[in-house]
């Protein structure tokens, strides 16, 4: 018999735009149990855009679920239920992006339908997407089980799995460690590098073998890297001293600067005076030819979440490039992307974000470089 899911689905943005989250949560049809909860936060955005984000991690995680179930999503969305039924159109370019990426995801599940229902029917998935504006990510399985529990984590209030006589449940934490790859011979001149092929400097290659010595001490059990050149180098040089694979996650890939690749800041605002203010001064606004940081923020986000379904209560390196690591930081912190503004990191630090089973996330470390001194 082919199972039933039902996925209710929420966002919403304080402003409008403004600070924004979603909420998502998935029910067996049949008994109306909660088999999986996601609430994130997608930084600076307007109601449609969160709105679609807790559709797509909705039905991303029926998808984990049962890629043959049949869906039906429910949401207080008109816009989204309509536009999602193929009875309205989707126009705004941002929103044909978000719509694409769920009918992507929807075509691989057995079937999906789209109902609207009012708002005091979708409380839950409201709870959860206000959760995520408050700062509370969320992203609970049923089936999950804690692998490890640590002492200064409390345990959660109330766990999916939990019986109904046990209210308490030992909380698994995943420490993500997170290395930028090693000097270029973009990095001393401060140049646009995103979707290059360029190798690491002597200098890189120096900073990643610093760098796998500083791992040795972090109980490393995953090694994963984005798929540019320079992350893979840096990643398989520590992987080598700690005698494990790598495997490449897509989605960890640096942001494509287009039109600004391989320039200077002054370069760029010389060439594209406006396009790169623009782009400076915002997380929505694509470089000329390239992407915006929200859309590296939804790939990362994509990224956090397989990394915590896949690698629950283990600690994991991750390799990656500027952008990525302060989106994963700025997820940390539970702060709007445009934090990325805010931070620097240098090439070869490492950045530590723990990440627990109840939702919530503390950040260790951040551009950690006493390894290259």
């Amino acid at each position: 018999m082919t199972r039933r899911l039902v996925v209710e689905a929420d966002g919403g943005s304080r402003g409008n735009p403004g600070p924004a989250g979603y909420g998502a949560l998935v029910r067996d049809a049949a008994t109306g149990r909660v088999l999986a909860e996601r609430a994130a936060s997608v930084g600076r955005a307007t109601n449609n855009v969160a709105e679609y984000g807790g559709l797509i991690a909705g039905l991303q995680a029926a998808l984990d679920l049962d890629p043959t179930a049949e869906v039906e999503v429910r949401m207080d969305s008109k816009l989204v239920v309509e536009q999602m039924s193929g009875r309205w159109k989707v126009k705004h370019p941002d929103m044909q992006e978000l719509a694409l990426r769920a009918q992507r995801i929807a075509r691989q599940l057995g079937g999906v339908r789209y109902t609207w229902v009012p708002r005091a029917q979708n409380s839950a998935a409201d709870a959860l997407a206000n959760s995520a504006m408050d700062g509370r990510p969320v992203h609970r399985d049923a089936a999950a089980e804690p692998a490890t529990t640590e002492d200064d984590v409390q345990p959660a209030a109330e766990s999916l799995s939990s019986p109904p006589t046990s209210p308490h449940k030992p909380v698994s934490t995943t420490v993500t460690h997170l290395l930028r790859h090693g000097r270029t011979e973009h990095t001393p001149e401060r140049r646009y590098s995103g979707r290059n092929d360029l190798a690491l400097s002597a200098t890189g290659r120096a900073e990643a073998a610093a760098a796998a010595k500083r791992a040795e001490e972090l109980g490393i059990e995953v090694v994963l890297a984005s798929p540019l050149r320079r992350a893979r180098e840096t990643a398989e040089v520590v992987a080598a001293v700690l005698g494990l694979p790598v495997q490449v996650d897509d989605d960890l890939v640096e942001l494509d600067f287009g039109e600004l690749e391989g320039l200077t800041a002054e370069e760029a605002r010389q060439r594209h005076p406006l396009a790169t203010r623009r782009f400076a001064a915002g997380v929505t606004v694509a470089a000329p030819g390239g992407e915006s940081i929200a859309d590296v923020s939804r790939r990362v986000a994509r990224a956090r979440e397989r990394i915590l379904r896949e690698h629950a209560g283990r600690t994991v390196l991750v390799v990656s490039h500027v952008t990525p690591i302060k989106l994963l930081l700025a997820a940390g912190l539970a702060v709007p992307d445009d934090v990325v503004h805010r931070v620097f990191l240098e090439a070869a630090s490492f950045c530590t974000v723990a990440w627990s089973s109840d939702g919530r996330s503390a950040v260790r470390l951040v551009n950690d470089t006493a390894h290259l001194r």
